[in-house]
């Protein structure tokens, strides 16, 4: 059996990369080892946060789905960040665990041109008969060999997974999951490097058996909003609450006693562990000072009783998880479901891959989310869309698609992969992304919408309300530079607030630059500006997009303009198979470090670690100004 397009895995990058794959006209087949299962939330039951808001945003503006399905199973949605500038703003909600993955199936099952196959693969088939090796297949456990033009590696913690709990040590990708074997030694035979890394997950609890009353509830947003820029969903209507519980001197006390049986501590455990989501016993001896952690109860659904722990992660002994529970008020009396536990997986350095994703050592051969080093659900979707989307352009010898780091988060995400690489589980956060005023939640639509529908993964229904919506914000702004306002039109409002009277008139626009004036407030207020919001039918998420672009309109230029300078860079390009090792008078370590990266821009080159300005000046000297 033949296809265009092979996904291995049907984890969060999977299910990304096979919808896309398929809805952009590539004959598409989908291999999971659980049908019952895809995109499972193996951690917690959450999607979105810090960045990883913004990123979500980015994947439905391009037409993904992970926004979409979100916002479809949503328990809980709150605006992180909403105290600091806009640019910091990060959508996250609670999901019903169960319901996420029913809903990515029933999308998934109902995709034109793509298929599913319940099966473990054990080997991937290449052709090496020409001068670069090339993939041409996969086989699986039950030995059915499947042909493809192109295959996406989406494996995630399953290849080689061990999991840990204190002295117990069993093969598995997750619990009740077994492990992949076989694929990681298809790899290392075409001469692809391999790593190892390790994760892990804290204990699922009965709620039952919680004292809700003696901990503190942490409630939604009053006004909620949503993931997905479409009408195809609202935001939700009834939420549940989250809870926090803290831990103590006493509870400390009794996880250290199990230091000795931790394989975190004794060197069972080889693979590199998340700095940025660290176990319980990773804080403890971090911040050896703090007597207290704070954490989170969070629901895993409307209809279980079961509650993820988040901040709880271990691989300490069972019996030593359960007697520091016991002491956490609130739950005294608690019963667990299953123990925290660490895994570990095998990953490949992705600095072995091409910006599309695509293998620089086996062509067609494709790696999105934690094979990639990353976590996250988010980061791994995000890597899985475009690894799809490339996959299928490869068929039709159409050119990849790259986004740059001034024009999304997932840009970002992917250049940092491929060019600087990994020595821990990557994770995206705001301060990695030098052009975040830029890169905006509410603005993702904006910037990505246009490709999105180009590519043939936003409707043209969508992609006409999206113009129009488009239409609307610019018209806004440009009415508010426009028209001006007299002194007795906002005199009364601006004493109101405390502030100077106004000595002349101004346009709504220098208004609305004021910090403590808001344009809604300013709707209220002037009669004007008021009739055109209400004749126009604008809406509240236009309003808000409005003034926050009003208020950062100077910052934006800025960085605009930077980003139009470092253009220059990146459009000075290098050919792939440029021998940097014959150019002596670059560095000893530049030399070594293109060679292994092999850069295709001079300003992917001038943010690999270990190549000095010095050594950029050489090659913009060879490549030209």
């Amino acid at each position: 059996m033949r296809y265009d397009v092979i996904v291995i895995g049907g984890g969060h990058a999977g299910c990304e990369a096979a919808s896309a794959a398929a809805r952009t006209g590539a004959k598409t087949l989908l291999l999971t080892m659980d049908m019952t299962k895809f995109a499972s939330m193996s951690c917690n039951p959450a999607i979105g946060g810090v960045a990883k808001g913004q990123i979500v945003r980015e994947i439905d503006a391009l037409g993904g789905l992970t926004g979409i399905i979100t916002d479809l199973t949503t328990i809980q949605f709150r605006m992180l960040n909403r105290s600091k500038g806009a640019a910091m703003w990060s959508p996250r909600a609670q999901c019903d665990k169960s319901k996420f993955s029913a809903e990515w199936r029933h999308r998934l099952e109902n995709t034109k041109n793509l298929y599913i196959w319940q099966d473990s693969v054990v080997e991937i088939l290449f052709d090496t008969t020409a001068e670069k090796t090339r993939v041409k297949g996969v086989k699986t456990q039950m030995g059915v060999v499947f042909e493809a033009t192109a295959v996406v590696l989406t494996a995630g913690t399953f290849l080689s997974g061990l999991m840990h709990c204190g002295k117990m040590c069993a093969s598995g990708g997750r619990a009740g999951d077994a492990a992949s074997f076989g694929v990681t030694e298809s790899l290392k035979s075409v001469g692809i490097e391999v790593g190892r890394m390790k994760t892990g997950t804290p204990v699922r609890l009965d709620a039952r058996t919680i004292n809700f009353e003696a901990i503190e509830a942490q409630y939604g947003d009053e006004n909620p909003s949503k993931f997905s820029f479409s009408e195809e969903t609202e935001a939700v209507k009834e939420q549940l609450p989250c809870f926090l519980v803290y831990t103590s001197k006493e509870v400390h006390d009794i996880l250290r006693e199990g230091f000795e049986d931790s394989p975190l501590f004794n060197g069972t455990i080889k693979g590199i562990g998340p700095r940025y989501c660290p176990s319980i016993e990773d804080k403890l001896r971090t911040f050896a000072d703090k007597e207290q952690h704070q954490l989170f109860l969070e629901p895993e659904g409307v209809t279980t009783n079961e509650y993820y722990l988040n901040g709880f992660s271990s691989s300490l002994p069972y019996q030593v998880q359960l007697d520091a529970l016991h002491k956490i008020i609130g739950l005294e009396d608690v019963h667990v479901y299953r123990p925290g536990y660490a895994i570990e997986y095998d990953y490949f350095p992705p600095t072995q891959l091409w910006h599309s994703l695509e293998s620089k050592v086996v062509e067609n051969l494709y790696f999105a989310g934690q094979v990639n080093g990353t976590t996250g659900y988010e980061e791994a979707a995000a890597q899985g869309l475009i690894a799809g989307v490339n996959a299928a352009r490869r068929t039709r010898n159409e050119e990849a698609v790259v986004l740059g780091r001034d024009e999304a988060y997932i840009g970002v995400l992917i250049d940092d992969l491929v060019t600087k690489g990994v020595d821990e589980p990557y994770r995206m956060f705001t301060s990695r992304a030098e052009y975040r005023i830029l890169l905006r939640q509410d603005n993702a639509d904006i910037r990505l919408t246009p490709l999105g529908y180009k590519l043939g993964l936003i409707s043209e229904k969508r992609y006409k309300k999206f113009v129009e919506k488009k239409s609307l914000l610019e018209s806004l702004i440009c009415f508010t530079h426009e028209q001006s306002v007299k002194i007795s039109e906002i005199q009364d409002y601006l004493i109101s607030l405390g502030l100077p009277p106004a000595t002349q008139g101004r346009k709504i626009f220098d208004f609305a630059l004021r910090n403590e004036i808001t344009l809604q407030n300013l709707i209220s207020v002037l009669p004007k500006l008021r009739k055109f919001i209400e004749k126009n039918n604008i809406t509240p998420e236009i309003i808000e997009e409005a003034e926050i672009e009003i208020k950062y309109s100077g910052y934006i230029e800025r960085e605009r303009g930077v980003a139009e300078k470092l253009h220059r860079l990146e459009n000075i390009t290098i050919p792939k198979e440029f021998d940097f090792s014959a150019m002596q008078s670059l560095t000893i370590e530049a030399r070594q470090k293109l060679t292994r990266i092999k850069p295709t821009t001079i300003g992917q080159a001038s943010r690999i670690p270990g190549v000095s300005p010095a050594d950029i000046n050489v090659l913009l000297m060879k490549f030209g100004r």
